[in-house]
């Protein structure tokens, strides 16, 4: 790819090996010609300082977002514990992201994980970083990606919902995001990660947020076992306790989605309206199409339908956002509500008690958007990647992108698995039976939601 092409392409950082190598010479040709000629390096640009200001406080807005959503859906005394176990990430994964977890993510040093240069925000300021995002402070690049690290673990609690010990959480969330999710970030969007290189794409996060999260709730679901409802799982004692609460997070998860995918663009550009508008297309098409699902198999559409619909849309269009055409997001939209809809029948089937869908939802729809990148994927969109099945570029996109699942499934779950079976082995991971019934507002936080309780 020639400058010309790079410079067409905008400064890009998230697309695989030939955005990194856009970013990277552009920025090395202007510091080359800075040298010869005396002038100033690269600067700031502040219309993308400010688009990347405003998108880090949506993606942060989508984690109380997504309390609410979750929130909605559990028994009345155990919201709050639901609400505590997002709020908490803020502070958590704040913290493990500063002193050393955004350094293990994109700090070169080898395709598998960062180095320790950038730890405690060493060398991380105000200058613009050539490696990911030539436009704007260093610093701004690290918190954006703050956000997706915190919302990630979160994702996750909807399958633990109502069973499982806070302190537990909490250390599983340390453990999770330095084992699993700083190495996977690496891999993906890391300067040197292995899949960048490879040339898998994913524009906002299918394989690192979605799909990691998915299946890592998967595995601790299956080895923490099933909520206890008078010896049941009786679906009328395990109902949603407010559904307009979780219509409420659903609206703010779909709000801060535009600055989850659209901010992925990294600069105030053409390619951040056009993941703007394939994003709320694709949840728009999912929505609608989980309800006509509804209508036709239980003759009644419900509201929680749609708000599951919405949210599988705006998983499934993540990874491929920057990418696809808005015709492609349309389809992609309505195939992932079919898809995710006969996934989470699994759970009945296979008997895991994955609370609030969490593994059919945003592990098999992140799989189904990954996968749905290399078959839409145009560089009539995005120059910087590459043409998938659909668009005449053969399989290549597509077994790229299958790699790129394969290896992310296959880590999560190895990765999640040994960080809960070192959990049980010490402090336990799930609440006894007598915290379970009495609700674990009450005996995990003191607390009660409302003045009436079950």
């Amino acid at each position: 790819m020639t400058l010309k092409s790079c410079n067409a392409a905008g400064n890009i950082r998230r697309f695989g090996s030939t955005a990194g190598f856009c970013a990277i010479a552009l920025a090395a040709t202007s510091l080359s010609a800075s040298a010869q000629t005396g002038m100033k390096p690269p600067t700031v640009n502040t219309g993308d300082t400010a688009w990347m200001l405003i998108s880090a406080a949506l993606v942060m807005l989508m984690t109380p977002g997504l309390a609410l959503f979750y929130g909605g859906m559990v028994r009345s005394k155990n919201i709050l514990n639901m609400l505590m176990q997002s709020f908490v990430a803020l502070g958590i994964v704040t913290i493990v992201w500063v002193l050393w977890g955004y350094s293990l993510a994109f700090a070169p040093a080898n395709p598998f994980i960062g180095g320790l240069q950038w730890m405690g925000l060493m060398h991380v300021g105000g200058a613009p970083s050539p490696l990911y995002a030539p436009t704007i402070p260093h610093q701004l690049y690290m918190i954006y990606q703050m956000m997706f690290a915190i919302i990630t673990p979160a994702l996750i609690s909807g399958a633990i919902a109502e069973r499982m010990k806070f302190s537990a959480y909490c250390l599983f969330m340390v453990l999770w995001c330095t084992i699993v999710y700083c190495p996977i970030a690496h891999w993906v969007w890391g300067s040197d990660g292995w899949l960048n290189k490879l040339g898998a794409l994913d524009f906002a996060g299918g394989t690192v947020v979605h799909i990691s999260s998915g299946v890592s709730a998967l595995v601790l679901v299956l080895m923490l076992g099933t909520r206890s409802a008078s010896g049941t799982l009786a679906e009328e004692e395990l109902r949603p306790h407010n559904l307009p609460m979780t219509l409420t997070g659903t609206a703010l998860l779909w709000f801060g989605w535009f600055g989850f995918n659209a901010g992925s663009a990294l600069t105030s550009s053409s390619l951040a309206v056009s993941a703007f508008c394939t994003t709320h297309v694709a949840a728009a098409a999912a929505g609608l199409t989980w309800i006509l699902i509804e209508w036709v198999k239980f003759k009644k559409p419900s509201a929680l339908g749609f708000a599951t619909g919405a949210v599988a849309g705006l998983v499934a269009i993540t990874p491929a956002s920057g990418f696809v055409s808005i015709g492609a997001a349309i389809i992609i939209g309505i195939c992932v509500s079919f898809i995710s809809f006969n996934a989470i029948k699994l759970k009945s089937i296979l008997k895991f008690d994955d609370a609030l869908d969490v593994f059919g939802v945003h592990g098999v729809g992140g799989m189904f958007g990954a996968i749905a990148t290399g078959l839409f994927a145009s560089t009539a969109i995005n120059v910087a990647g590459a043409n998938g099945l659909f668009e005449g570029g053969g399989t290549a996109l597509v077994l790229k992108q299958l790699a790129a699942v394969g290896s992310t499934v296959a880590f999560a779950a190895f990765g999640t698995f040994i960080i809960v079976k070192v959990l049980q082995l010490t402090i336990g991971i799930r609440v006894s039976t007598d915290e379970e019934s009495a609700g674990l507002d009450v005996s995990l936080h003191s607390e009660e939601a409302y003045a009436m309780a079950d």
